[in-house]
Formats: structure tokens, C-alpha cells, sequence
């Protein structure tokens, strides 16, 4: 099983650079990288990981200039997001930085992307809780025409592109098409399963509870849209390792998993680094 990374990356913590050679230095496979452009000071949507919500939240660097600078500094890790908030985010501008990550990098970019837990951080985007889902599958499927498509057009209720030009292309080819890998993060559920047998390369569920259980209606989205299942993956999300919880999502088919580090500095994340690097050796 591949293990990856994923990191509140702040203005306190670990810098992008150092932190993406020493991942790729002790052979982990992915570094993920999360998104909020701020986070209004209301807290009128409680946090669903519990309140009061981590300081880290508040500071978060930019996740696709961090991604930038580390495929820099690197050859073989895989970068992403973990995940991007595409209700927040001009879906050409996306396509435009997503690409040239990709062609910059040889080929190692994954877009991971979710529809938004903070209601008045979506809203300050001018989103709104009943039209984000609908929003970022639009969103994806014209970032997705703008990758494989030398004129690129899209006609929907909440995107409207004219046939455009848009170069550099992804490097990557997924199902057939030049783009890159996009996995949804959420919690189960009809509409998100839909939404990834349509247009997406995988799933991720944050911490994995019920991940088997759930597998089966993933499964069987895909099943009635007509995608083979096992081109979809599953990236369990912010798991602490342990041997028998690996083994148990490696038997359910289960190729790479994210391993949660702490928002801290050098020292901090580095110990826990050192922590998880004899599961990577196993």
C-alpha cells in the first residue's frame, strides 16, 4: 500500500520546501494539501470536527502556491490538495493553475476536491449551501473540457464558457483523456457517489470510519453509470497508522492511504514523520 501525507501547512508551521524533501526522502508516495481562503469570524456553521475549530484553519497558506513550490524541489512525490473548495473558486483560473502544475511538474498533480463545510466562507465567495454541489460538478466538468479539449466549451445553469483555447495541457492521461486524477472528499451518500461514477477518479473519506460499509453503494454508482468500479478509488484521508487498520483497508482493495501530520514546526512534524516512515518501510 502507498502512504501519502497531509498537512495544515500555516505562516507557524513547517515550510512547504523543507517538509516536501523530506517526505519524498523517506519514500512516501503523495503530500495533500487542504484549502480555506479565510474563515469569518461568525461561526454560525459549527465546525464538523468540533468546535472551537483548530487555530490552523485561520492560517492555512494557499495551497496551490505551496503545491508550486514544492514539485520544485522534488522528482517522484505526488502532490494535491486534500481538499480544494471549488464552490470558492473560478473553475478557468482553476483549470489554468491545475494544468500548469501538472506540465511543470512532469505529471504528478491530483486535484482532490470537496463542496465546503463553512456556509459563510461559501457564501463570501457568493455561493450558497443549495446550489454548492450542483456548482462544483459544473465547475469540474468544464475544468475537465478546458484540460482534454483543444476548443473547450461548456453550457450549464452555473458555468458558461465559450469555446476557448486554453494551453499548457496536463501532462497526465485519465480514462482516455488528458486531465488529471479528481477525487471527491465527503461523507457517503447518494449525491456524492453519483457525482464521482460521473466525473471523478476516486473518493476520499476523511478518517475512513465506514469505509467499508460504504463501498458497496460506491460500487454500485458506478456500476449504473456505466464505470468499471475499480477505476475509482478510495484514499482514506487524516489516518493515524496503525498495522491492523492498513491491512484492513489494503483487503478491501484499498491502494494508497493519507497519513494526518500535525500543524507544527520543524521539529514536530519531522518526529512524526520519523514515527510513521516504518510503515512506509513495510
Amino acid at each position: 500500500m502507498d502512504l501519502g501525507v497531509t498537512i495544515f501547512l500555516t505562516d507557524r508551521s513547517i515550510g512547504p520546501v523543507e517538509l516536501a524533501r523530506e517526505v519524498e526522502d523517506r519514500g512516501f508516495t503523495s503530500i495533500w494539501l487542504p484549502e480555506h481562503t479565510h474563515i469569518p469570524t461568525s461561526r454560525r456553521t459549527p465546525a464538523p470536527m468540533g468546535e472551537p475549530l483548530a487555530e490552523e484553519y485561520l492560517r492555512c497558506l494557499d495551497p496551490f502556491v505551496a503545491l508550486g513550490m514544492m514539485v520544485a524541489v522534488t522528482d517522484r512525490v505526488r502532490v494535491g490538495t486534500g481538499i480544494a473548495l471549488l464552490a470558492e473558486r473560478d473553475p478557468i483560473v482553476t483549470a489554468k493553475e491545475v494544468a500548469t502544475l501538472d506540465h511543470v511538474s512532469g505529471g504528478r498533480i491530483s486535484l482532490g476536491i470537496g463542496y465546503g463545510w463553512n456556509i459563510e466562507e461559501l457564501e463570501d465567495h457568493g455561493g450558497s449551501k443549495a446550489t454548492r454541489r450542483a456548482v462544483v460538478r459544473e465547475r469540474v466538468l468544464a475544468m475537465q473540457a478546458l484540460w482534454a479539449e483543444d476548443e473547450a466549451s461548456f453550457d450549464g445553469e452555473h458555468v458558461h464558457l465559450s469555446p476557448s483555447w486554453a494551453w499548457p495541457k496536463p501532462v497526465q492521461q485519465v480514462r482516455g483523456r488528458t486531465g488529471v486524477p479528481v477525487l471527491v472528499g465527503g461523507a457517503a451518500g447518494p449525491i456524492l457517489f453519483r457525482h464521482i461514477a460521473e466525473f471523478a477518479d476516486g473518493w476520499i473519506p476523511v478518517g475512513g470510519g465506514g469505509v467499508k460499509a460504504a463501498m458497496a453503494d460506491l460500487r454500485a454508482a458506478c456500476q449504473e453509470a456505466g464505470r468499471d468500479p475499480s477505476e475509482v478509488a478510495v484514499v482514506p484521508f487524516g489516518t493515524i497508522p496503525e498495522q491492523g487498520k492498513l491491512d484492513h483497508y489494503e483487503a478491501l482493495g484499498i491502494r494508497e492511504t493519507v497519513l494526518r501530520l500535525p500543524s507544527a514546526g520543524r521539529d514536530e512534524v519531522l518526529r512524526a514523520l520519523d514515527s510513521f516512515t516504518p510503515f512506509v518501510r513495510a
